[in-house]
């Protein structure tokens, strides 16, 4: 059984929801992922999803791309990533890593080297935005042999065929994106997230995250109380972006730690 699978699990039992929070890799500095990650966890996140820097980051908003390109500045590519990865697990074997990025890094490393390397540093998981899962069997493939699980986005236009298409190849959780547009939008429509949820529910049987327009506590608690689990990424940013370098840890973990806090207080209400 996968981390990631043993994780939900544990969770599930004490009728908690998972909260996820997204950090980019080599963002503020290379030098302060592998202490971020450790403060997320101590903060109460359940997986973490580390960015892989991209130059074009087609569904992020301008916040997230910011960061990739504050990290693509310090010359942190996929190699790079691994490598932060495997020293977090040094001291960490326990919290799942779920690496989140884009086809093109993957490609140019290959598919061989890239899932064995991340089997090596202990990643759990990869979302890689632009592959459809109508054309990447060979990639999920790839990772099922290594038993890493492939993690799939969905939207509100998602089509039912498409649907359909990745509950068969989906392993871990699936990524709802709650809003149409870009990470860092707004107008989170709770009402049609019930809707959607409920549809996907019929379709897709392990874990649903919903992330995208989560940015405080109380928007937190509500998507908790519907989704498996609460995925955050630009609001951390933010908080990495706007504050001085040696109170980012700090800042970061209060963060987090106040959405673990309001995400409880849903309790198992699903």
């Amino acid at each position: 059984m996968s981390r990631i699978a043993i994780v939900f699990g544990e969770l599930r039992l004490q009728g908690r929801k998972a909260l996820i929070p997204f950090i980019t890799a080599g963002d503020p500095e290379p030098a302060m992922t592998v202490p971020l990650m450790h403060e997320l966890v101590k903060a109460g996140a359940d997986v973490i999803e580390l960015g892989v820097p991209f130059s074009d980051p087609m569904a992020d908003g301008p916040t997230i791309q910011r960061s990739s390109e504050r990290a693509l500045k310090r010359q942190v590519g996929l190699k790079d990533v691994l490598t932060m990865v495997a020293e977090f697990r040094t001291t960490d074997t326990r919290t799942p890593v779920v690496l989140m990025g884009y086809a093109n890094p993957v490609e140019a490393m290959g598919y061989e080297k890239f899932t064995a390397r991340a089997k090596e540093c202990g990643i759990d998981g990869v979302l890689t935005v632009d592959y459809p899962p109508e054309e990447c069997r060979e990639w999920v493939e790839y990772l099922e042999r290594r038993q890493i699980d492939a993690i799939f986005l969905l939207s509100p236009t998602t089509p039912q065929a498409r649907i359909e298409q990745v509950a068969k190849m989906a392993r871990g959780y699936v990524y709802y994106v709650s809003l149409k547009g870009v990470t860092g939008s707004s107008n989170l429509d709770l009402n049609d997230v019930v809707n959607k949820l409920t549809r996907l529910r019929s379709i897709i049987s392990i874990p649903i995250g919903v992330g995208f327009g989560i940015r405080d506590g109380a928007t937190a608690k509500a998507v908790a109380a519907l989704a498996d689990a609460v995925v955050v990424g630009s609001r951390i940013i933010e908080e990495i972006e706007n504050s001085p370098r040696d109170e980012v840890l700090t800042n970061v973990y209060h963060l987090v730690r106040s959405l673990r806090g309001a995400i409880d207080e849903a309790g198992g209400t699903l």
